[in-house]
C-alpha cells in the first residue's frame, strides 16, 4: 500500500499516484531521495533563497522543505527539529523504509569481480619457480600442490589484484608502489595476526591520525630545535603562486641541524607592501623566538628590502640578508636578457648576442613542437626528446641551449634530409628559416 503524491491531507483512504513526482523535483532527485514521492512541494511565498514549503500527503502538515526534514517527519525520527507524522501507520512506515533501502542500494557502487587467475600460472617466489595447472573440468575441485599450499599462491594473486584495482580505480600514480611506507604497511599487515582488520576511514585519516602524525613529527624535530639557542637560526621566506593562483609566502627555519618548514601564509586579497611583509616576518620570529634568530633571508625585491629594514629596526641583533640564488638570477637576467638602455649600454653591446641565440633556440623548439609532422621527422633523427624547458627565471635559457647543443648533430641531419625538404604542408618559409639557423655555424 502506497500513498505517493495523493491529495493534501489524505489519509489511509486517499487516492494513490505512484508515478507522479512533486513539482520542481527532478527524476534524478526522486531516485536518490524517494521520500519526495510522499509529500507535495509548494511554491515559495517570497523571493530569495532558503527552503521551500512541503505538505505531508498523510497528515496535511505544512513544513519547510529539506529532504532531511521530510525523512525525519515520515520515518518518525526524533531529534531533527520537526514533529513526526501521526498518520503514518506501521504498513506505511515499512513501505517507506523499503524504498529508502532500495534507493541506497542503487547508489552503492557495483562490485566488479577480480580478473581470473592466469592458466597456467607461473609463480616466482623465493627463488622457487613452479607451474600450477588448473583443472579445466567445470565443477571439479581445484587440487593444490605442495608449493601452492606452502606459499598460498591463490591468496597472493588475489591480493595483487586488489592492490592493482586500488591503483587503477583511485587514479594513483604507479610510482606510489615504490613508496617505502606503502610497502612497509602491506608487509606489516601480512606478518601480523590481524584477522578482520579494516583500514582507517576518511575522517580518521584527516583528523585523528593526521594530528597524531603531526605530533610525532614535532617530537622528532625537537633535537633540531634544541640547537637553535646555542647555534642560532635563520628565517627564510619566499613568495610563490600555487596551481589555484593563490599568492603564498613560505617560512622556513634553517640552522646547522637542518631546515624546518614553519608555515605558509595565504596572502590573497592583501596588499603586500613593506609593512605587511614585515609583520609576517615578525610573527615568524616570534614563533621561533627572537633570541634564537640571527638573520632573515628574503629575495632582493624592493619591498622585501624595505621590510628587512623594519625588522632590523625592531630587532637590532637580527640582520636582513638578500638571497644569493636570487642575486645570481638577476645577474643571469643582465646576461641573457640584456636591455638596450642608456644605463645598460656597455652590457648590451657585449651580451646582446646571447639574447639573439636564445631567441633562435626558442624559435627552433616552438616550430618543431607545434607541427606534428616536423616533430615526427625530428624523432627519427634524434633519440632524445625535444623538451620544452619550464620558465624558471633565466636559467631555463641556459638549460635549453645546452640541450640543443647536445642534439646539434641530429638536428643538422634532420634539416638536410629529404623528408624535411619534401614536406610542404606547413609554413615552408619558417621551415627554411629553422634550417638556416641550425646550419649556421656562426
Amino acid at each position: 500500500m502506497a500513498f505517493r503524491n495523493s491529495s493534501v491531507g489524505s489519509s489511509s483512504s486517499g487516492s494513490i499516484n505512484r508515478d507522479k513526482a512533486p513539482p520542481s523535483v527532478s527524476q534524478d532527485e526522486i531516485s536518490s531521495t524517494p521520500l519526495w514521492n510522499y509529500v507535495t512541494k509548494m511554491a515559495k511565498t517570497n523571493e530569495g533563497g532558503g527552503n521551500s514549503i512541503f505538505v505531508c500527503n498523510f497528515c496535511g502538515g505544512t513544513f519547510k522543505r529539506s529532504y532531511s526534514r521530510v525523512k525525519a517527519h515520515l520515518l518518525k525520527l526524533s531529534g531533527h527539529g520537526i514533529r513526526v507524522c501521526p498518520k503514518v501507520t506501521h504498513e506505511h512506515l515499512a513501505e517507506m523504509n523499503r524504498v529508502v533501502e532500495e534507493a541506497q542500494l542503487k547508489l552503492q557502487p557495483k562490485t566488479v569481480p577480480l580478473p581470473p587467475s592466469s592458466n597456467p600460472q607461473v609463480a616466482h617466489l623465493d627463488g622457487v619457480r613452479s607451474t600450477i595447472l588448473q583443472d579445466q573440468t567445470m565443477g571439479s575441485k581445484k587440487r593444490k600442490g605442495g608449493v601452492e599450499n606452502s606459499f598460498n599462491l591463490a591468496s597472493r594473486e588475489n591480493l595483487h589484484s586488489q592492490i592493482a584495482r586500488m591503483f587503477h580505480s583511485g587514479g594513483l600514480p604507479f610510482h606510489f608502489a615504490r613508496n617505502p611506507y606503502f610497502i612497509s604497511a602491506i608487509t606489516y599487515a601480512a606478518n601480523q595476526p590481524l584477522s578482520g582488520y579494516i583500514p582507517p576511514g576518511y575522517n580518521a585519516l584527516r583528523t585523528t591520525l593526521l594530528q597524531r602524525e603531526r605530533a610525532h613529527i614535532e617530537r622528532l624535530l625537537q633535537p633540531i630545535k634544541g640547537t637553535w639557542k646555542e647555534k642560532g637560526v635563520s628565517i627564510v621566506c619566499d613568495g610563490w603562486t600555487d596551481a589555484q593562483r593563490r599568492p603564498l609566502i613560505n617560512f622556513m627555519a634553517a640552522s646547522e641541524g637542518g631546515a624546518i618548514f614553519l608555515k605558509a601564509i595565504n596572502c590573497e586579497g592583501e596588499y603586500k607592501d613593506k609593512h605587511y611583509v614585515a609583520s609576517l616576518i615578525k610573527e615568524a620570529i616570534a614563533d621561533v623566538g627572537a633570541q634564537n634568530v640571527v638573520q632573515v633571508i628574503t629575495d632582493n625585491a624592493p619591498v622585501c628590502k624595505a621590510a628587512g629594514s623594519l625588522v632590523e629596526a625592531q630587532h637590532t641583533h637580527i640582520f636582513w640578508t638578500p638571497c644569493v640564488v636570487h642575486t645570481l638570477n638577476l645577474a643571469l637576467k643582465n646576461i641573457c636578457a640584456a636591455k638596450n638602455s642608456h644605463q645598460n649600454e656597455v652590457n648590451y653591446d657585449l651580451l646582446s648576442w646571447i639574447t639573439k641565440v636564445g631567441d633562435d633556440a626558442i624559435y627552433i623548439r616552438n616550430f618543431i613542437m607545434n607541427h606534428s609532422m616536423r616533430l615526427a621527422i625530428f624523432n627519427t633523427f634524434v633519440s632524445l626528446k625535444l623538451l620544452a624547458i619550464a620558465e624558471t627565471r633565466f636559467a631555463s635559457v641556459i638549460i635549453m641551449l645546452k640541450w640543443l647543443k647536445l642534439i646539434k648533430q641530429g638536428l643538422q641531419q634532420m634539416v638536410i634530409s629529404e623528408e624535411w625538404s619534401s614536406y610542404r604542408e606547413d609554413d615552408v618559409y619558417k621551415a627554411g628559416k629553422v634550417k638556416e639557423i641550425i646550419l649556421d655555424d656562426e
